[in-house]
């Protein structure tokens, strides 16, 4: 059984600034990609950012330059630094990871976390 919890959200102002953080937990043998996305109400999930193992990102072209990526691969923990908070980024984000399990025969699945909600007032 694999876990992905996340923890940060929540109100700030425009300007603010937010720390997002992802723990995987469980029957863990291996973690590639672990990525961020958001969904704002009406709208499609989309990705926000993205980090490989050896720690290669990319971002959507709405946040470059104002969030951060990062991940502690021997805390099996993905990290989204928000700073310049606008009231656009306001949306439930997720947490998403390549997992490769204990469990035989050792396959990957995508995992995802239960959603923190992000709010910036104007």
């Amino acid at each position: 059984q694999v876990q992905l919890v996340e923890s940060g959200g929540g109100l700030v102002q425009a300007g603010g600034s937010l720390r997002l953080s992802c723990a995987a937990s469980g029957t863990i043998r291996n973690i590639n990609a672990m990525r961020w996305y958001r969904q704002a109400p009406g709208k499609q999930r989309e990705l926000v950012a993205a980090i490989t193992r050896g720690s290669s990102t990319n971002y959507a072209d709405s946040v470059k330059g104002r969030f951060t990526i990062s991940r502690d691969n021997a805390k099996n923990t993905v990290y989204l630094q928000m700073n310049n908070l606008k009231p656009e980024d306001t949306a439930v984000y997720y947490c998403n990871a390549a997992i490769q399990t204990t469990v035989v025969p050792l396959v990957w699945y995508d995992y995802w976390g239960q959603g923190t909600q992000v709010t910036v007032s104007s």
